[in-house]
């Protein structure tokens, strides 16, 4: 669908397998900012390079317009088809250098953050051809867009995760950066990811916000879900410290009962979520995470 002209929103809809018998369900999304050439923001999952052709082609485009390929972070409903499209188009793919070891050797992310199913959502490795840093400003001619793109790093969802804002159009993607209430939480670092909610929260000009797990939000609907996201890891927070009241110290224990306790489904509490309630766990002299933390 077309957010504003020349910003296109690509929905990928994709299960994951996380016990026999058990899936999960889930979407992404992946944007086209689409001018002299096309830039493309995350690539959805293995396969997903068809409906992302297919859509390009139906605005009057082809797919060798795509030039670059923007990764907000490396995990695999965000890099999945990012190697079928660069053999397909031949473009360059940019990302932060936190996340470049993870899309060059998908078998070394697999082994440090396993994911079910992952080689079903991964199409494989992919050469990172440009590092990206924060504050960095990307300009028309590398762009092939108009006006600037400034990289904003927004660690805490993973290491080297990426926003991306366009002032003039007051266009924010978001990546994974902004949990959605009600869903898995998925993050390695707490503190950092509340403060980088918190330093988007503060860009002003925010006119469309563009999550990747999320639905599009426009004008105060933008700061409002980055509100509701602050607030649910606040109580995600008080969830796992709950958890341990009893003494609990067994890490899948508690993401079964912090799971629970969250409402989520009793598939949810597998490996990604006891990675982020681990997360928690550092945190856990911190009772009120929307106090201003005095190391950050």
């Amino acid at each position: 669908m077309e957010i504003i002209p020349g910003i296109h929103a690509i929905r990928h809809t994709f299960s994951i397998p996380v016990a026999p018998g058990a899936i999960l369900n889930r979407f992404v999304y992946s944007y086209l900012i689409v001018g002299e050439t096309i830039t493309l923001i995350d690539t959805g999952v293995a396969g997903s390079e068809a409906g992302i052709f297919d859509y390009i082609r139906s605005i009057g485009c082809v797919p060798s317009d795509i030039a670059l390929i923007i990764l907000t972070h490396s995990h695999p409903d965000h890099i999945g088809a990012a190697r079928a499209i660069r053999q397909a188009t031949g473009c360059s793919i940019a990302a932060h250098r936190g996340e470049k070891a993870w899309i060059e050797e998908v078998d070394l992310q697999n082994r440090e953050r396993p994911v079910p199913g992952f080689f079903m959502l991964v199409g494989g490795s992919v050469k990172v051809d440009r590092e990206l840093s924060d504050g960095e400003l990307l300009t028309p001619e590398e762009t092939g867009i108009q006006g600037d793109m400034q990289v904003i790093h927004t660690p805490g969802h993973s290491l080297g995760s990426l926003s991306l804002f366009m002032p003039e159009e007051g266009v924010l993607f978001s990546g994974d950066t902004i949990p959605v209430p009600g869903t898995i939480p998925v993050y390695d670092d707490l503190a950092a990811s509340v403060e980088s909610i918190r330093r988007l929260r503060n860009v002003a000009g925010i006119r469309i916000l563009l999550p990747a797990w999320d639905e599009p939000g426009r004008d105060d609907e933008a700061y409002q879900q980055m509100d509701r996201a602050l607030s649910y890891l606040q109580a995600v927070h008080e969830a796992v410290l709950a958890s341990t009241e009893d003494g609990t110290t067994d890490i899948m224990e508690l993401t079964r009962k912090t799971a629970a306790a969250l409402g989520l489904p009793p598939q949810a509490a597998g490996p990604l979520l006891a990675r982020t309630l681990a997360a928690n766990l550092k945190e856990k002299g911190r009772k009120n995470l929307l106090e201003k933390s005095p190391h950050l």
